[in-house]
């Protein structure tokens, strides 16, 4: 009487527990959408910076054939004036949409290595990292000493272009790169090399980068070839909400 009743419980009891069993498996798919409750991918900083330059690289090169595109038409339907087109051309190398090629410097700045972090527990992290000012004190020193077209991050610079940092990351032209970060400038190599020299933001820099091995390299190139800048020219200011906006004139953009 026993064993029967045994197996009469074990009847009823195993397909409950398999219900059971299942309905947590579809809720674990539920919840996760079908995708791994752990991903491996992007979980790390490095890993979403380089999608989302990716991205903003995709949407950029799509940006820059439909500006093509709209340029051939008008060209073709000869609705600029020959004098306005031959303006436009010789503008667009100074404002900095059209590739240039030239010699010049690279200057390659990076963060101090991992050992040198572990060396030194005590001392404020901001110190062993390349922040936005480092970037734009090489950048101001080159402009200074004649750079005819620059680039970060192989990403041309204009006259609106800003360097910003958002977290361990610095952001340019909306992409976000990671370190190391490379400047090149295209003009005359003595007169750039002199700039960088006589910039007392980069000498504090390179005590830095002697005491906490910050990584800061120049090299001479005899030709570098630069991309043009692919963005969108518009410039946009902040407003305040319910005042009457006065009108004004687009500025133009003359260089950097």
């Amino acid at each position: 009487m026993r064993r029967l009743r045994r197996i009469s419980l074990w009847r009823v009891g195993a397909p409950l527990a398999l219900l059971c069993a299942g309905l947590l498996f579809a809720t674990s798919a539920t919840n996760a959408r079908g995708t791994d409750l752990r991903p491996s991918r992007n979980t790390t900083l490095a890993g979403l910076v380089e999608e989302q330059s990716r991205r903003s690289a995709t949407l950029v090169r799509q940006h820059a054939a439909l500006t093509h595109d709209i340029e051939a038409l008008q060209a073709q339907q000869g609705s600029i004036d020959p004098k306005l087109a031959k303006q436009f051309e010789d503008l667009s190398e100074q404002v900095g949409t059209r590739p240039v090629v030239g010699p010049g410097l690279t200057v390659t700045l990076r963060d101090a290595p991992p050992e040198v972090v572990k060396e030194n527990p005590d001392v404020d992290e901001n110190w062993l990292v390349i922040h936005q000012q480092d970037i734009q004190a090489v950048v101001n020193a080159l402009w200074a000493g004649g750079a005819e077209a620059m680039t970060i991050q192989n990403q041309r610079v204009i006259s609106t272009t800003g360097v910003k940092c958002v977290g361990n990351s610095v952001v340019l032209h909306g992409v976000p790169y990671l370190p190391p970060y490379t400047i090149s400038a295209i003009g005359d190599r003595r007169k750039l090399q002199k700039a960088l020299d006589d910039s007392q933001y980069i000498e504090n820099l390179q005590d830095y980068v002697v005491k906490f091995q910050l990584g800061y390299d120049v090299k001479s190139e005899g030709s570098i070839s630069m991309p043009a800048y692919e963005g969108t020219l518009d410039l946009q200011s902040a407003t305040v909400p319910g005042y009457p906006q006065t009108p004004s004139a687009s500025p133009s953009v003359t260089g950097r």
